[in-house]
């Protein structure tokens, strides 16, 4: 193909992606924009902090979807139907047990888990309140993250992007008529989420049973080899959805100690409206990700670093745009969660320190979503986890030494630009790789006769 028709078709695949991962990082913030006006502080504060549960569950259908569909991809690319199939069904029946067995143990020990996220008292309460409820939907949840990433490497994903829009207005809708119209407060907001997820998941079945794709036969004898292979991949997306729900526990436990709530409540409208930017990059890493497999099951590894290259050029031009928009908007985003003037003022005065990091982070997330598109399983574990591990080093370090909360923030910077050169390290080993196979296979067509 030439450079023209694979930009062509990088962007019939982005865009989509990236609009369907920037609706579900507003999705995330819908209940903390409803409570936050509705109860205050506390009520942002308590949503923040269940937040790594929501997004733990949420984390585990992408990572299995994930897993499944690179695979799934791979597979046809090989002209592999029988065992493609194999991959949809065990990443299905996967999603189906690991949503009983994580419904069982979040209710088990929800109070537990929340008293380590740093919830106590009232905000405990409320906490618990929201959390309940949506662990009972884990299923829908699951299915409705696991699902999207087949109907992308099904070539559908304007419809995927339509799967997530749906449960995105039904959240909003629900929101405003359990939080604000009937008063639900906590349990509202938990409702309209798990609903608005159960839409998600109806529309990607349609689509997946329409396109008459849908699998769910395995043999028993090769279940234990497909749920192997699709963990192995499914590991980095997982970790990729989590990784800033693990970074907002530490910048959280540490901030307890040095900023109080004030701190938390004013992390929690920055992370909110960060996220989704970083769900943006995520948007072009994924998005870019059928293409990638398809390159890399067919071998051709020229194409598959010029698409990446698209990703990468698209994800830093989307940086910069997003870093001069919440710059001019600073001013408004706590007014946004309904916080108090003190709060407020400091998300407008901490924020320019965060976007500091944001090219950094996109550079990190397209770069792990291209080792995991094309197996490179490990590294995509090194990029996925290392930022948390100097986020928690970095911590433990420079606030006690040079000021307190401030370093909170900065550490936070500091850690994902480590995190981004390592990134280009280990691009640099993977491309040395390509170049050998390219070279490889150039020599072995050159010896066919003619």
């Amino acid at each position: 193909m030439t450079q023209t028709s694979d930009a062509k078709t990088f962007f019939k695949y982005i865009f989509p992606s990236i609009l369907s991962f920037a609706l579900s990082g507003v999705y995330a913030i819908v209940d903390g924009f409803f409570v936050g006006n509705s109860i205050g502080d506390i009520g942002l504060s308590a949503i923040n902090i269940s937040s790594p549960i929501v997004a733990f569950i949420q984390a585990v259908g992408t990572g299995l979807g994930m897993g499944g569909a690179i695979h799934y991809s791979i597979s046809k690319a090989g002209k592999n139907e029988k065992e493609a199939g194999m991959f949809m069904a065990g990443a299905i029946w996967l999603m189906l047990f690991s949503s009983v067995i994580l419904t069982i143990s979040i209710l088990c020990l929800c109070s537990t888990i929340l008293h380590i996220l740093g919830a106590a008292g009232n905000m405990l309460s409320l906490s618990e309140e929201y959390i309940v409820i949506v662990t009972f939907g884990s299923l829908l949840q699951i299915l409705g993250t696991g699902l999207v990433p087949f109907i992308r490497n099904l070539g559908g994903s304007f419809y995927a992007m339509i799967a997530m829009m749906s449960g995105f207005i039904t959240n909003i809708v629900l929101d405003y008529l359990f939080v604000w119209v009937w008063e639900q407060g906590m349990s509202g907001a938990a409702i309209a989420t798990v609903i608005g997820q159960g839409v998600t998941m109806l529309v990607a079945l349609a689509y997946i049973i329409q396109k008459k794709q849908l699998a769910l036969a395995i043999p028993f004898s090769k279940l234990a080899k497909v749920s192997k292979s699709v963990l192995k991949i499914g590991i980095a997306p997982f970790g990729l959805s989590i990784s800033p729900n693990i970074s907002l526990i530490i910048i959280n436990r540490f901030s307890a100690s040095y900023g109080g709530e004030t701190a938390i409540a004013t992390y929690a409208c920055i992370a909110y409206i960060i996220c989704i930017i970083y769900l943006i990059f995520q948007g072009v890493g994924d998005g870019s990700q059928p293409i990638i497999s398809q390159c890399y099951g067919k071998r051709d590894f020229v194409r598959l670093k010029r698409i990446r290259s698209l990703s990468y050029s698209f994800a830093i031009f989307l940086a910069v745009i997003s870093c001069v928009i919440i710059y001019i908007a600073k001013d408004s985003v706590g007014l946004l969660f309904g916080t108090s003037g003190i709060v407020n003022s400091e998300v407008a005065k901490i924020i320019p320190i965060f976007l500091v990091s944001v090219p950094f982070v996109a550079i990190v997330r397209v770069t792990t979503a291209s080792f995991y598109a094309s197996e490179n399983s490990f590294l995509s574990y090194v990029l996925t986890f290392i930022e948390p591990i100097f986020m928690l080093i970095l911590m433990l370090v420079l606030p006690p030494l040079f000021g307190g909360q401030i370093m909170i923030w900065w550490s936070t910077v500091i850690a994902r630009i480590l995190s981004a050169v390592l990134a280009l390290i280990l691009k640099k080993h993977v491309d040395h790789h390509y170049l050998s196979n390219t070279i490889l296979m150039n020599e072995k067509q050159k010896s066919l006769p003619v």
